[in-house]
């Protein structure tokens, strides 16, 4: 039990509960629309134009140009049959988080197969289509992941491949997902994958960005000799506040205060050439601020 000003909190199951029931309705959306977008962009652009990028949705590209298959009811049965192996492979709560999105994903495919016949869209420059494509696919999957959720497919594959391969998760995705891609190759030709690669790309910063935010804030740690005058800079000429943080040096031993302070981007350069100019060895480290909250 915790006590914050009046109010008591207990950190229990009903206190966590309550928190997600809050965001729930929200996060629902989120992932509805995430899944559309990328439902659209499968149909609308990466389908028609043979464009192989990884996950069940690269298979299911795979089969439609060999066999005609419907690519709902391969990513439908891939994505269920994914579903039962990390059941036993990774256990109940890993996979909770991946069912809603594995079965939602192949009905949207489905529901916007015909959206050609909607949407007409020029496939001669497929440079522009590939970006734009990547850029509604790298939102979606962007939005799935900030409600806390996935598609299931190949992200469950990943997690397995991480775990047995004893291998990190990027290094899985690199293995799985670069086998589907390696072999689109030898589909449709080393065009497309290169296509495949400009999507890879460009799809992974957009789902930073859409699930950490736009950088707006810098965050600053600073260790000098000249500490008063960079302090005084901070405080009376960029007008920011700071924290002073005491700090022992791991080889030295000796005690010494870090200055750490949040700024716009847009100031970035001139506390950098500043803190350059009072003191040329000091030591600093510049992070992005995703989300800052609280007054200075």
């Amino acid at each position: 039990m915790f006590t914050f000003g009046r109010k008591k909190i207990k950190f229990d199951d009903n206190f966590f509960k309550e928190i997600e029931n809050k965001f729930r309705l929200k996060r629902w959306i989120e992932l509805i629309l995430g899944v559309l977008l990328i439902a659209i962009s499968f149909n609308l652009f990466f389908l028609p134009n043979d464009i192989v990028f990884g996950g069940v949705s690269g298979i299911a590209i795979i089969l439609n140009r060999f066999f005609g298959t419907d690519p709902s009811l391969i990513i439908s049965i891939l994505s269920v049959g994914l579903l039962f192996i990390s059941y036993f492979a990774l256990g109940k709560e890993l996979t909770i988080n991946s069912i809603l999105g594995s079965l939602l994903y192949p009905v949207f495919v489905k529901l916007t197969a015909n959206i050609e016949t909607l949407v007409h869209i020029d496939n001669n420059d497929l440079l522009l289509i590939t970006i734009f494509a990547s850029v509604v696919y790298g939102i979606g999957t962007g939005l799935i992941y900030k409600a806390g959720y996935t598609t299931g497919g190949t992200d469950i594959l990943n997690q397995i491949v991480s775990k047995y391969g004893k291998m990190s998760l990027g290094q899985a995705v690199i293995f799985s997902d670069g086998l589907i891609i390696l072999f689109g190759i030898f589909v449709f030709g080393i065009n497309k994958f290169l296509y495949a690669a400009i999507v890879l790309y460009i799809t992974s910063v957009l789902i930073d960005k859409v699930v950490l935010g736009i950088s707006d804030s810098k965050a600053f740690y600073i260790i000098t000799s000249q500490e008063k005058a960079v302090k005084e800079y901070i405080l009376e000429h960029m007008k920011h506040t700071l924290t002073m943080i005491e700090g022992v040096g791991g080889y030295t031993k000796k005690k010494q205060t870090i200055l750490m302070c949040i700024i716009p981007t847009r100031e970035y350069y001139r506390l950098k050439e500043t803190i350059l100019e009072i003191d040329k060895d000091a030591f600093f480290i510049v992070t992005d601020a995703y989300e800052v909250l609280g007054a200075e």
